[in-house]
């Protein structure tokens, strides 16, 4: 096993759903450190886990858990990464977080490592994931922005119900089995019926009739690629699939990106597969894409109602590259640098 500059890694808010995964991560990827600590709400406290066949406890997360840790990676809500994440900051340690709350300060670094790996090793303080939704979007803007600058995305979202967390899931199937069965079921997250709808709705009104998750991926692409230029409308749905977001783009370029050059661009690009072959059927879906850690790219084509569009079908594990992936990749990274 490599070494690590990280002796003590902390992971906050690791009974979640993405927490899981990132348990899974640092164990099926061999993250090197002599010593890991689970910390978690008051509620969690005191449960049992295995990790690396080791037995550990969840400690209860408080001000003075940092003590002695050199990385943090956090998946928690805003409110608990707003009160808590300055002092591991305070403490000395490199922190990475999931949250939506410190995302598009000034200060803080916002990264998907295949794009801005500099604002990772750069920073000073906390280091920020984006929001599933527009990790998976910007890194396949990323490749055909290196070909021509983008000057305007049109997105739509089809978004799982586990990116409302475990209990989002668990809405989705009972109320399924419920209205098969004619009963009535009381939603624990969801405000509309998800069984056998769309929801054309997530997170907040935010502006001008967007939404919190539609302002994300505008405010958050733009901070991610440095271009506060780009023009973006996004509209996100929650659809009855349990997991991994699927995503309808079109962008215009300054200057046109043909339907081959983009594959190509795509299939050479760290982080992406092409799955592209309309006559056998052959492109992404949340069906096949569960579980990996890829951007799946596919129905790559011109768009007819403009010279310089261009129009295809992107597919991701929200809980996964949309979140979990993603933060240990960026551990990873700054692993490798400071050695």
């Amino acid at each position: 096993m490599e070494k690590s500059v990280f002796k003590t890694v902390a992971v906050v808010g690791a009974s979640g759903a993405v927490g899981r995964i990132i348990l899974e991560l640092l164990e099926e990827r061999e993250f090197p450190a002599e010593t890991f600590r689970f910390l978690s709400s008051a509620r969690s406290a005191g449960t049992d886990l295995v990790f690396k066949n080791q037995d550990y406890v969840f400690e209860e997360l408080t001000k003075d858990s940092f003590k002695g840790v050199d990385l943090v990676i956090a998946s928690t809500p805003d409110d608990t990464a707003a009160e808590f994440l300055p002092y591991a900051v305070e403490a000395g340690a490199k922190v990475i977080d999931e949250s939506g709350y410190w995302r598009m300060h000034e200060e803080v670094a916002l990264v998907v490592p295949e794009i801005n790996p500099e604002a990772a090793l750069n920073a000073k303080g906390i280091i920020a994931s984006p929001n599933c939704s527009t990790t998976q979007m910007v890194l396949a803007m990323k490749p055909l922005y290196d070909i021509s600058p983008i000057r305007r995305v049109i997105v739509s979202t089809y978004q799982a119900t586990s990116g409302a967390g475990l209990v989002g899931t668990e809405d989705l199937i009972h109320s399924s089995q419920a209205r098969l069965q004619g009963e009535e079921y009381d939603y624990k997250v969801f405000k509309q019926p998800i069984a056998f709808n769309a929801i054309p709705q997530i997170g907040s009104h935010k502006q001008d009739g967007y939404t919190s998750e539609e302002m994300k991926m505008v405010n958050e692409t733009r901070k991610i690629l440095g271009d506060p230029n780009i023009m973006i409308n996004a509209t996100c749905v929650r659809i009855p699939v349990w997991n991994c977001h699927s995503e309808s783009i079109t962008i215009e370029t300054e200057t046109p990106i043909s339907p081959e050059q983009a594959r190509e661009a795509f299939a050479a690009f760290p982080g992406i597969e092409v799955i592209d072959d309309l006559e056998t059927g052959q492109y992404p879906m949340p069906y096949n894409s569960d579980g990996s850690d890829e951007v799946y790219v596919g129905r790559i084509r011109k768009d007819i109602s403009h010279p310089n569009g261009l129009t295809f079908w992107c597919v991701s594990d929200n809980l996964r590259k949309g979140a979990a992936t993603n933060a240990v990749q960026i551990a990873e990274l700054l692993n490798k640098h400071y050695k």
